[in-house]
C-alpha cells in the first residue's frame, strides 16, 4: 500500500524532478540507520518510526508514526523537511558549514525545510552524511525534550 502511494507522488513529477527527488530519497535510504520506515504521511515521501517502536506516536497527531524526514517537489523547489536541524542548532550548523564547503553557497533554509531551486546544484553526497547523523533512538530523545509536552 505505502509503495503505491509513494508510486502515485512520484508519478506526477515532471521527469527530471522526479529523478532528483528519487536520487535525494536514495541517499536517505542508503544513509539513514536502521528503524526508520518511508511512507507517506500529510501527503508527502516521509521516512518515520513507527507505532512499533514509538508507540505514543506523533504529538499533533498520535495516530500517525513519528515523522522524521519529509520530502516535497513544490512547483518552485524540491524540499527536503528534516525534523533534526530544526531541534538542533549543532545539526544545523554542521549541515549549513558543510554546505557552503561542498557548494560555496549558504543553502536556502528554513525552520526544518532545506529548498533546493536549481536541480543541478543539489549536494547529494552531503544529504547522505546528514542522513546518517541522527539514529531512532536519537531522534526520539530529542523530540521528547523538544517537542512533547508531560
Amino acid at each position: 500500500m505505502e509503495a503505491n502511494l509513494i508510486e502515485a507522488y512520484f508519478s506526477n513529477l515532471e521527469s527530471e524532478r522526479k529523478h532528483a527527488l528519487e536520487q535525494i530519497i536514495e541517499q536517505f535510504k542508503n544513509n539513514l540507520p536502521s528503524g526508520f520506515e518511508l511512507g507517506i504521511q500529510y501527503k508527502m515521501p516521509t521516512f518515520f518510526i513507527s507505532h512499533k517502536d514509538y508507540p505514543a506516536g506523533y504529538h499533533c497527531d498520535p495516530k500517525l508514526p513519528l515523522p522524521f524526514i519529509s520530502f516535497a517537489a513544490t512547483k518552485s523547489h524540491l524540499a527536503v523537511y528534516h525534523m533534526g536541524l530544526y531541534a538542533l542548532p549543532d545539526l544545523l550548523n554542521w549541515f549549513e558549514d558543510s554546505c557552503v564547503a561542498a557548494t560555496g553557497k549558504k543553502p536556502d533554509m528554513g525552520k526544518s525545510c532545506i529548498r533546493f531551486k536549481k536541480l543541478n546544484e543539489i549536494p547529494f553526497e552531503l544529504l547522505g552524511q546528514l542522513a546518517s547523523k541522527m539514529t531512532p533512538s536519537d531522534w526520539i530523545s530529542v523530540y521528547e525534550k523538544e517537542f512533547r509536552k508531560p
